[in-house]
């Protein structure tokens, strides 16, 4: 017979509200769904629940997930949860709150990383409470709660390797540390001698197992990091090409619809959008979701509809075989599909201006870096571009820097940015500047980017500042050039497919099917293309999910007629 010492204890979920009546409500309804699995434990304070907290953690036990009011005396609901984090950090965190209290749900949500905000009352409980509460839980069984064994990297701020590789982590969802040697930490130091380095080779990488890596490189990285690089065999029904949100969208419908799908990625899954600190236009998501947070939740949805994820797999060809369209590895290798969807996205324009390129990775960065973000604390950075992602970058720099300058050609934001980050820009004029009609013409520094050259292109003053911080987000330029010879583009390397392919009535050249191109089809039937790296695309993370589930929706009719 099993004592009840001998019983692993139940999972705790955790409910706090001063006023009795509700806190009792909610533990009923918590009751009455979860109460066979989970233990549910009433609090009518946020000290109180907190020294609950500490007695479950003294028990060893386990927290799944913490349900807080947000207007309490004495301490908040977000003071609570920001508390709780450091006893229970992997414990799913919900804000209770009325209508009125919506906008400290969205600072929650930057505070303490919520998961979710539910509005009272929630009756039926079955139909607004259990369904969020169900699927919160569901993704606390299946993380991994053992005690992370970080990655380590030792390098110095303005080496660009250094930069790289935490870029990387950051984007591939790989927890690491940080040792800055600059700042003389003695850990740093250690870990080099362990490692039996002298520092003069940077970045310094220690697996969770402690083996060094010295300067690897993002395929070596990922390899001993966790990462999937190898395909499981070596022929797939879709082979989906690039990890942004098209790819992304492709891969979860190709998988949901029974094709066997593999995703493969140069770098890290999310593309640009993967880098953005908050996307507020997004369907579904009132209060914004950051590129990061989409990025994993998309990365999960694929993963459960059995879609192969590889990352640093760089394609450098396509070749239709037979019936067989064949993608080429960077390292020689091959792997065949029955359909290709392209979705390589678009990489930001390199900077031309004199002095500039020696400073890339140090002081000098394309996209909105947030593992810098902390770093700009306290000194000025500059952004360059007008639309979207750089009003983004703008808000989320404005948090760390000492005050954020926008530069942009034109005279006005109006034309590339939308109007609700216009607006959150003018309500933050005290952290942010938008700099009109300048260009950034020169930079100059030593070790790091220290100065550029700002030139107004009205009047042709030209101003030096100083300056160890400039992110360029200009140009959308397509990463096309490994098609030549196979698939028709414009004259500005994006790809042509459906009606773009249909010239005074006539099929592409060596079409030999008896229909025309489908909407999303190339010139080469059973490729497909979706997202920025279409011709004439809408550059948005929504159009390019659709266009990704459009286009698994034409491979299932060009395999159907195949």
């Amino acid at each position: 017979m099993t004592t009840s010492a001998e019983r692993v204890a139940r999972p705790s979920i955790l409910t706090v509200d001063d006023d009795p009546s509700v806190s009792r409500a909610v533990a009923r309804d918590l009751r009455r769904q979860y109460g066979e699995n989970y233990r549910i434990v009433r609090a009518e304070s946020g000290p109180q629940a907190l020294e609950a907290l500490r007695e479950i953690k003294l028990r060893g036990e386990e927290v799944a997930a913490l349900l807080a009011d947000y207007r309490m005396p004495q301490m908040s609901g977000i003071e609570f949860l920001e508390s709780a984090m450091d006893l229970f950090p992997l414990a799913k965190r919900v804000l209770l709150t009325a209508y009125a209290d919506t906008d400290a749900a969205i600072q929650a949500i930057n505070v303490v990383d919520l998961d979710h905000y539910l509005l009272k009352p929630w009756d039926p409980p079955e139909e607004k409470f259990y369904p969020v509460i169900d699927e919160l839980l569901q993704s606390w069984l299946v993380a991994d709660r053992q005690p992370v064994r970080q990655v380590r990297v030792v390098g110095h701020r303005w080496n660009a390797r250094s930069y790289e590789v935490r870029d990387f982590l950051a984007r591939n969802s790989v927890p690491f540390r940080w040792y800055e040697l600059e700042e003389g930490d003695c850990e740093a130091r250690r870990l080099l001698t362990a490692a039996g380095r002298d520092g003069g080779c940077l970045p310094v990488v220690l697996t969770p197992e402690g083996e060094p890596m010295i300067e690897p490189t993002d395929t070596e990285l990922a390899a001993r990091v966790g990462l999937s690089t190898t395909p499981s065999t070596d022929f797939y029904d879709l082979i989906v090409i690039g990890g942004g949100p098209a790819g992304l969208g492709a891969a979860v419908y190709g998988g949901s619809e029974g094709l066997r799908t593999v995703l493969v990625e140069r770098l890290a899954t999310g593309g640009q959008a993967g880098t953005s600190s908050r996307i507020e236009n997004y369907l579904g998501f009132p209060d914004g979701v950051s590129g990061e947070q989409l990025t994993e939740r998309a990365r999960r949805q694929a993963l459960k509809f059995n879609v192969e994820m590889l990352t640093t797999r760089d394609v450098v060809a396509l070749e239709p075989r037979g019936a067989a369209r064949v993608v080429k590895f960077g390292d020689g290798t091959e792997l065949a599909a029955h359909t290709v969807i392209l979705a390589t996205g678009v990489s930001y324009r390199t900077l031309d201006a004199p002095g500039l390129s020696d400073f890339t990775g140090r002081g000098v960065y394309y996209g909105a870096s947030t593992t810098e973000g902390p770093a700009c604390s306290g000194q000025d950075v500059y952004l360059i571009g007008g639309a979207n992602s750089a009003g983004q970058a703008a808000m989320y720099f404005s948090r760390h820097a000492r005050k954020v300058y926008v530069v942009i050609r034109g005279d006005s934001l109006e034309r590339s940015m939308s109007s609700y980050l216009i607006e959150q820009l003018a309500a933050n004029q005290d952290r942010i500047e938008v700099l009109t009609c300048t260009e950034v013409v020169g930079g100059k520094g030593g070790e790091h980017l220290e100065s550029i050259t700002l030139r107004h292109n009205k009047t042709g003053e030209e101003t030096v500042r100083e300056a160890s911080w400039l992110f360029a987000f200009i140009g959308a330029a397509p990463r096309t050039d490994w098609l030549d010879g196979t698939i028709t583009r414009d004259e500005r390397g994006f790809v042509l497919a459906g009606p773009d392919l249909v010239t005074e009535g006539g099929r592409p050249a060596g079409w030999q099917l008896d229909r025309p191109p489908y909407h999303l089809e190339t010139n080469v039937p059973g490729v497909f293309v979706a997202g920025d790296v279409r011709a004439d695309s809408v550059k948005r993370v929504a159009s390019a999910v659709g266009e990704g589930a459009m286009a698994v929706t034409l491979v299932h009719r060009y395999l159907e007629r195949s």
